[in-house]
């Protein structure tokens, strides 16, 4: 009965757990290029010259810093795409609930899920990774980061290593996902999935703020290390402000739908609409908070420690280090991208009954896809904005420090995460928009009932 539960939620609900697969399936992919370039370069036959080199890149320590943050965000990134998935099962469990599934019988059925789906999910990304980690030893080689005697080594042994990685991270990330879920009573449970959740409590506001706090008072602590010790604390600052972000987001996302409201009065009833809706979906959308900013904010770092440096020095850093900085970068962009557009994805999906009652009520499909287009753009700027207030605390104490001078971002780079940003919202809100509303709208609200 009770792994019925489970392949009946996998079944039922498979498209919601792409999220989960995808970032498992990433995770898994770079663990297993990490371990096989540091076999790679612990078993290449090297002059002392070149071993002496080797070890001064520290490309070992560097792989293992790797598989660390892969780990974290790994838990991190399928707590936010679990949520996601969970929330498309919030009716089912208010049932099991009702008819009195425990609560403990609940969080086993959300961490089995979350174990079937990782071992797929790890054995497809440790086949990836061998890939990946021939391509990944072959620029570190072109680069000359590392001698070019060394040969790639794939090794059997790392799969099930990485399948227990992803298997421990995923679970962990699934049991912290699963807490309300199953300890929510069936009346308040039944009742949130007929009405709305409501958008916010003390309880998550308070510990945003200090989340929040905590990170800016960290921020400022790091700015008086090691430049090397600062530049690796970096992430965690960030990942507690993201949190932070993610646990305010229902507030954040009220006060900018209110604060932008006069200007979306140009857009008539349209852009009202508009910010109604972000209100009313405030709850839902938070967890999608969570990987934009972190995506925003960790790029616009990584970014402006080495702008700022050289433009404050006039000297620019070793061609092999940036590259390898923005390598890691885009690695751990790519967890919190797939994060977002699942959330944004299973958020968008949803609500396929609302776009059909009100395309039922008079609404053509253009005036309906202006509101949501309306709507992607008030959560791309709240996001752009908490992504630079988020990489402006950790930047300004940093640079100030070390240089004497405030962050500087070419305009280039900032256009181009703008955009990349828009991208990413619009693939997650406009394009299941477009998709949606090709179907009859008396369709979706018969399949929906």
């Amino acid at each position: 009965m009770r792994s019925g539960l489970t392949w009946q939620a996998l079944r039922r609900h498979r498209w919601g757990f792409v999220g989960p697969f995808a970032t498992q399936c990433l995770a898994a992919a770079v663990i297993t290029a990490m371990i096989t370039t540091a076999t790679s370069l612990s078993a290449a036959v090297l002059t002392p010259d070149e071993r002496h080199a080797l070890d001064e890149a520290s490309m070992a320590d560097a792989a293992a810093v790797f598989i660390g943050n892969s780990v974290y965000l790994s838990i991190l990134m399928v707590g936010v795409t679990m949520t996601a998935a969970i929330a498309r099962q919030a009716r089912d469990i208010a049932l099991l609930r009702a008819v009195g599934a425990t609560p403990g019988r609940i969080r086993r059925s959300v961490a089995r899920q979350a174990a079937l789906i990782a071992v797929p999910a790890a054995t497809l990304g440790y086949g990836l990774g061998l890939g990946f980690g021939w391509a990944w030893l072959a620029q570190l080689r072109s680069h000359d980061v590392v001698p070019a005697a060394v040969d790639y080594r794939p090794v059997v042994w790392a799969l099930p290593v990485v399948i227990g990685i992803e298997v421990v991270t995923s679970v962990l990330g699934a049991l912290v996902s699963a807490i309300r879920p199953a300890r929510v009573r069936p009346a308040t449970a039944l009742t949130e999935t007929l009405t709305r959740r409501p958008a916010g409590g003390v309880v998550r506001t308070i510990f945003g703020v200090v989340l929040l706090a905590g990170g800016v008072v960290l921020s400022v602590v790091l700015s008086g290390v090691d430049a090397e010790d600062a530049d690796s604390g970096a992430l965690f600052v960030i990942l507690g402000m993201c949190i932070g972000v993610g646990m305010l987001g229902p507030v954040l996302l009220t006060v900018a739908a209110r604060v932008a409201r006069p200007a979306l009065r140009l857009a008539a009833d349209t852009g009202v609409l508009a910010a109604d809706a972000m209100v009313a979906r405030s709850r839902a959308l938070s967890p999608a908070l969570i990987p934009l900013v972190l995506a925003g904010s960790f790029a616009a770092v990584k970014v402006g420690v080495h702008s700022t440096a050289e433009h404050a020095t006039g000297v620019r850093a070793a061609a092999a280090d940036v590259w390898l900085d923005y390598s890691g970068t885009a690695i751990f962009t790519a967890f919190a991208v797939i994060g977002a557009i699942n959330t944004l994805l299973t958020v968008s999906v949803s609500r396929e009954r609302e776009l059909a009652l009100m395309r039922l009520a008079g609404a053509t499909r253009a005036r309906v896809l202006a509101v949501w287009t309306c709507e992607a753009g008030l959560v791309l700027g709240t996001v752009l904005v908490l992504s630079a207030v988020v990489a402006l605390a950790t930047l300004v104490p940093m640079m100030y420090t070390a240089f004497d001078a405030l962050p500087y971002i070419p305009p280039a780079q900032l256009a181009l995460g703008v955009l990349a940003g828009a991208a990413v919202v619009a693939v997650g809100t406009l394009v299941p928009a477009v998709l949606l509303t090709r179907r009859p709208p008396i369709e979706s609200v018969r399949v929906s009932i």
